[in-house]
């Protein structure tokens, strides 16, 4: 009679565990899905953050050769007064000749 309960017991347990593992098997499906998804998102953050690198590079760049550009249009903009200042001075001179 123990080995009949034993088989039954055995039996029972069997027939309980299957749903279970059934559905242990589905979770760890979902999770390697999650896992492969979380793989993608970690490849678009390294892209990304490659794209933000070149980006800040990039504007680094820019505004160096803004700064340059900014000092030879004052430095144009102070030979173009000094040119103005001549030309008015040698005009005057001219009309003085005359």
């Amino acid at each position: 009679m123990d080995t009949d309960l034993v088989q039954l017991l055995r039996s029972v347990i069997r027939e309980e565990i299957v749903p279970v593992n059934e559905r242990l098997d589905r979770i760890d499906e979902r999770l390697d899905g999650v896992g492969q998804h979380l793989e993608q998102m970690d490849q678009r953050l390294v892209r990304i953050e490659e794209d933000q690198h070149l980006i800040k590079s990039a504007v680094l760049d820019t505004n160096e050769r803004v700064i340059k550009i900014e000092s030879i249009l004052e430095n144009q903009h102070r030979i173009i007064e000094l040119l103005s200042a001549r030309s008015i001075e040698q005009e005057a001179q001219l009309k003085r000749i005359k």
